[in-house]
């Protein structure tokens, strides 16, 4: 089953990377052609969007790694107890390096919590998810990131208030699967790699991602981990 599902995110992976690249090839020979006829307006323009490729396809490459980390047997994960302040702000840090216009409320527990996790993993996660929001929720002007626990739980939790995600996508919100009308939509990238990956890393932790959307009120999406390791009897 995992193999399948590796092999379906690779298959996804393949066809979404293709997106950016023919961009910036696109980009990149029509500065080339018309170097003398494009002003210097237009030749910024163009170059920009062939950065933005870039670093969209840079954190496509991220997640690809991400994904052949995770061993088919799902066992190549290598817990190691990660203290959850210290997991956010590397998460922030990178975030707002990303999108250094956009602000996250951050809700953390007061106590000092250590959460056995491959914390490269994790983050990963959790970028994906601001990421997501970041670009594909439109309107949004409320960005948070809440943790929280329960019981044995660490529950984490990304939510915005911008324009939700319709009921029929939210489905096969986290397989990689696009409904069949949703292949070719504004020139945005797939959104779908992401939160596949997203779902891929937290099931091989043993925890569970859902994800909660009302259309023009905004999305939630949460997953949890174990704060302690489960002692498997020898």
């Amino acid at each position: 089953h995992a193999a399948q599902m590796q092999r379906d995110l690779l298959a996804n992976f393949a066809h979404d990377l293709r997106t950016p690249l023919t961009s910036i090839y696109g980009a990149c020979s029509t500065v080339i052609d018309n170097y003398d006829s494009l002003g210097r307006e237009q030749k910024i323009k163009l170059l920009s969007e062939a950065c933005a490729d870039a670093q969209w396809l840079n954190r496509m490459v991220e997640n690809l790694l991400s994904v052949t980390r995770i061993d088919a047997d799902g066992v190549a994960i290598q817990k190691t107890p990660t203290v959850l302040e210290e997991l956010v702000d590397t998460v922030l840090v990178r975030f707002q390096k990303l999108h250094p216009g956009v602000p996250v409320e951050v809700k953390l527990p007061d106590d000092f919590i250590v959460i056995p996790m491959d914390s490269m993993l994790i983050q990963q996660v959790l970028t994906n998810l601001l990421e997501n929001a970041a670009v594909h929720a439109e309107g949004m002007t409320q960005l948070t990131l809440r943790v929280f626990t329960l019981g044995s739980r660490a529950v984490f939790e990304v939510s915005d208030n911008g324009c939700g995600i319709p009921k029929e996508r939210l489905r096969t919100l986290f397989t990689g699967v696009l409904p069949a009308d949703a292949a070719a939509d504004s020139g945005k990238h797939g959104m779908g790699i992401g939160l596949s990956v997203c779902a891929a890393i937290v099931k091989a932790h043993g925890g569970e991602i859902q994800a909660e959307s009302k259309v023009g009120e905004g999305t939630s999406i949460r997953f949890w981990l174990e704060t302690e390791s489960i002692e498997t009897e020898e």
